[in-house]
């Protein structure tokens, strides 16, 4: 006997063996029990959702020898016909290669006769999309007032490209994608069937590369059983699928905690040499960022208890506004690869530029995985013993000093332009107003819009206290500035030299003259002042 594959041996027969569609499987039940049967239903989803399966459970239901029933009996000749494909009053008609109104009129035209062993004639038109414009106007009026023997069914793909007046005519019944857990529960009741061994872990790579599809998950289950010799191993299903390990994604997150570039940069080195994928790898890290920041603000939302423990060091590690960050970084590194000269060359730069924008000297110890693996002593901190008398905290005067460069303490624009500051913790100042300074302290003010600039503070601090040669302490409050921050001073300076630009332009006698002759106006945004 020929092999029969997964997909096929184990499409749901019943509704109650239906996985992932509780919404559709409640409707029609209390449909068929009141016996409240509309004249024509509309199934909508993505391909392997159960259009197809729900269709033949539901053509059963109406034809059973026992009756109209949400529970067909499975035995009788109409059930086994059905299930086998050659019930005469079943037919499936896919409307890809059945698409014209010649088509249309022949099924419209049998619809008329009475059933020849069943109760109902039901007619199932799979891809009812691609239906001609014709063959649709063809459809309407038998649609919309059939035989009482007939029913229709219709299922798509893309419900947009169907007519409204088609749509208003039938029951749409949304069908939506299979969750992962679903799919990973599904898989392992078949495997143990079939006995099969399997890993669980292999399961949800699977369910993740099925995307929501439970015949693609079921195919690839087969390919899995075939790579494997038998047997579903986590590293053998990654590797058929060319997919990044979790081992990969934990330990560059690991290597971000700890501020471990090199070992970040490893895994990049190995995933090339494996001829892994770079895109689904930062793929992956996406959604390890999201699912972090979603145990940050709402976990409950994460039903998978192991992943909740697996998941927790990391949200205790990283700042909120950091995670933002990252995924933002990562995604847009993904939307890159194809710019980039490689694509190994721009995961690496994704990379460098998680571990750039990390805030520094907020870290946390962490235990577990996330601890930094040290290879040499740590240095000893001398204690102070009782006998030694507390160093004297100086006093905090108005500060009257002068700065050791020659720039007024107070003209804090002219400060942000001495400092040798870079990047966020330039963009950090640059939006800062001073508000109060004195020898050992100093205060600014910054709006709230840009509060994630706030983990560069102690960088700023830094630089000051490099600058006055001396120990200070740095308050950032978030409020609206009362003055103009150095950002708002270049910004409105910007413009005013774009002004002064466009005037000159439009002032300049050859340039009027090329106006008038040629009735042509200025493209603005091409000046750019010098």
């Amino acid at each position: 006997m020929s092999y029969l594959v997964l997909a096929r041996k184990w499409r749901p027969k019943s509704f109650d063996t239906l996985v992932g569609q509780e919404h559709v499987v409640r409707a029609l039940t209390h449909a068929l029990e009141q016996q409240r049967l509309h004249h024509a239903y509309l199934f909508t989803g993505t391909r392997g959702v159960g259009k197809t399966t729900i269709a033949r459970i539901l053509a059963k239901a109406l034809n059973c020898e026992q009756g109209i029933t949400p529970t067909p009996c499975g035995v009788c000749s109409a059930c086994q016909e059905i299930d086998a494909g050659r019930f005469i009053d079943y037919v499936e008609m896919d409307a890809a290669s059945n698409r014209g109104v010649d088509d249309m009129a022949s099924l419209l035209e049998k619809a008329a006769y009475a059933p020849n062993s069943g109760r109902y004639k039901v007619y199932m038109i799979d891809e009812v999309h691609q239906l001609s414009g014709h063959a649709f106007n063809a459809m309407l009026k038998t649609l919309e007032e059939p035989p009482e023997h007939v029913k229709f069914i219709l299922a798509t793909t893309d419900p947009q490209k169907i007519p409204v007046t088609v749509l208003s005519r039938c029951l749409q019944f949304n069908l939506k994608q299979m969750p992962p857990g679903h799919i990973v529960d599904h898989l392992s009741r078949v495997l143990e069937a079939e006995g099969v061994v399997f890993e669980p872990a292999a399961l949800r790579h699977l369910a993740k590369a099925a995307a929501g599809s439970m015949r693609d998950a079921l195919s690839l289950l087969d390919q899995a059983i075939a790579h494997g010799a038998g047997r579903i191993e986590d590293e053998g299903v990654r590797t058929m699928l060319g997919t990044v390990g979790d081992d990969h994604l934990y330990a560059v997150l690991d290597g971000l905690a700890a501020g471990d570039i090199h070992a970040m940069l490893a895994v990049a080195n190995t995933m090339e040499a494996r001829s892994l994928s770079f895109d689904s790898a930062l793929q992956e890290l996406a959604t390890l960022f999201h699912r972090i920041a979603l145990l940050q603000f709402a976990p409950q939302a994460i039903l998978d208890q192991a992943e909740c423990e697996r998941l927790a060091p990391y949200a205790e590690r990283f700042d909120a506004e950091y995670l933002q960050l990252c995924y933002q970084i990562v995604i847009h590194g993904r939307d890159e690869l194809a710019l980039a000269p490689d694509e190994a060359a721009g995961f690496t730069m994704t990379l460098l530029r998680l571990h750039a924008f990390r805030p520094g000297g907020n870290e946390k110890p962490v235990a577990g995985a996330l601890a930094p693996v040290r290879t040499a002593p740590a240095p000893v901190t001398p204690v102070a013993t009782a006998a030694r008398p507390a160093p004297a905290v100086p006093p905090a005067p108005t500060f009257t000093a002068a700065p050791a460069a020659s720039i007024d303490p107070d003209d804090w624009h002219g400060l942000v332009a001495t400092l040798p500051l870079t990047g966020m913790v330039r963009q950090l100042a640059q939006h800062c107003e001073l508000v109060s300074q004195t020898d050992y302290a100093i205060m600014l003010r910054m709006a709230p819009a840009h509060k994630h600039l706030q983990v560069h503070q102690d960088k700023l601090r830094a630089e000051l206290a490099k600058h006055y040669d001396r120990a200070l302490t740095l308050e950032i409050k978030l409020d609206v500035p009362a003055g103009e921050t150095p950002k708002a001073r270049a910004d409105s300076e910007k413009r005013e030299r774009q002004d002064r630009a466009i005037a000159a332009i439009e002032s300049d006698p050859f340039v009027r003259e090329a106006c008038d002759l040629f009735d042509a106006s200025i493209d603005e945004s091409t000046i750019k002042p010098l």
